[in-house]
């Protein structure tokens, strides 16, 4: 196993639910032989897992962890050159259209991406391939699904994609590839705002200006008190942001 192959290993058993859990878990085996040590433990993964599984939770760490992003309808991207969409995972079996389709968060972005183009005129640039995650799975690249989805439901031909990409760097270095060679610099980034922060600078080291365009900005989901009680929404933002957060301190220090 490579150590890219290796990064969704670690981060499925660091990240929650898991990583709380087996905190918890550790606790009850060391409650059999030091009982306070081992309750504290325990106590500290249950209570860990409870909240990062809540909304209000995610909310917070958004609010927090990362540096902040303000939401704007549309971003001025008449200076830029290119806007650049990155993908965020496709369904490998959407058996109701016959082939892969992206996933809610590639769609979202996509979305956003096209806004931009049509607003704007700039051509369109798509970065992502097969994520490590999926490495070995038979599926198609993020870039080939969303270069179908452009053309058939949007009437948009992006006019560069990067199929081969497996994580955010690799997205930064291979659209340095096919853009800075065309002269082009200056860029409009579209990803998830949690995903933003790590996504902007690494285009930056590669190379590019970027102005960011997030999308997916973190919200409420319900009235107050269900914000604070377990929900899968709560479950995917509070992964999202530590898996950000953590990214950002390894490119820190690395």
């Amino acid at each position: 196993m490579t150590p890219g192959e290796l990064k969704p290993v670690l981060a499925a058993l660091l990240l929650p639910p898991a990583g709380p859990l087996l905190l918890a878990l550790l606790g009850v085996v060391l409650a059999l032989q030091r009982r306070g040590v081992g309750l504290l433990l325990a106590t500290t993964g249950i209570v860990l897992a409870l909240a990062l599984s809540t909304n209000g939770m995610g909310l917070l760490l958004a609010r927090h962890l990362l540096p902040p992003l303000s939401p704007a309808a549309l971003p001025d991207v008449r200076h830029t050159q290119a806007v650049v969409v990155l993908g965020g995972g496709v369904l490998p079996e959407a058996p109701e259209y016959g082939a892969a389709q992206p996933n809610a968060n590639t769609l979202e972005r996509l979305r956003h991406g096209v806004r931009l183009v049509r607003q704007s005129g700039l051509p369109l640039a798509f970065a992502g391939g097969v994520g490590w995650s999926s490495t070995g799975m038979r599926t198609d690249s993020e870039g080939a699904v969303a270069r179908r989805v452009l053309e058939q439901e949007y009437g948009i031909g992006p006019k560069w994609v990067d199929d081969r990409s497996r994580d955010t760097a690799e997205n930064a270095r291979n659209m340095a590839v096919l853009l800075l060679p065309q002269g082009v610099r200056r860029i409009t980034l579209v990803t998830d705002a949690w995903h933003m922060p790590r996504a902007a600078d690494e285009f930056r080291r590669a190379g590019f200006e970027v102005l960011p365009a997030p999308t997916g900005f973190p919200g409420p989901q319900a009235r107050p008190l269900l914000e604070w009680l377990p929900s899968a929404s709560g479950v995917l933002l509070c992964r999202a942001l530590v898996r950000e957060w953590l990214a950002l301190q390894v490119i820190r220090w690395t």
